[in-house]
């Protein structure tokens, strides 16, 4: 499962990542960051069945962490099906299924908000839980 970890100034400047995986033993991938010295965040995929020792592990150490259980939403009343988004997104999230309406598969995401940005209609939403 994808979490969003804010990085404050004072944490931003430690291995962070690096001891969590080192503490807990689960392999995480950073899917997108996003660090200044100010601060920032970082996506990050965690085994679902590591969750919650990863989360305790990083909140032990600073962070705040959100669940990413949806990260973009599609308001289907608002989709007209025009494909707008798919060319933008880096990862193939947004795809057409064989009816030609716009699928999507969130486990890709990495909240980029390249999708709603392209949306002519709005129909796409970023999702911080």
């Amino acid at each position: 499962m994808k979490i969003l970890l804010y990085a404050t100034p004072e944490i931003i400047a430690r291995p962070l990542i690096a001891e969590t995986v080192l503490e807990t033993g689960a392999l995480l991938n950073v899917d997108r960051a996003d660090i200044k010295p100010s601060g920032g965040e970082i996506v990050i995929d965690v085994p679902r069945d590591r969750y919650h020792e990863v989360k305790a592990a990083l909140i032990k150490r600073g962070a705040n962490i959100i669940p990413l259980e949806h990260p973009v939403i599609k308001d289907d009343e608002e989709c007209i099906n025009c494909g707008a988004c798919i060319s933008v997104c880096p990862t193939g999230v947004i795809s057409f299924n064989e009816e030609w309406c716009v699928v999507m598969d969130v486990s890709k995401c990495v909240q980029c908000g390249m999708c709603v940005t392209m949306c002519p209609h709005g129909a796409l939403k970023v999702v911080k839980e």
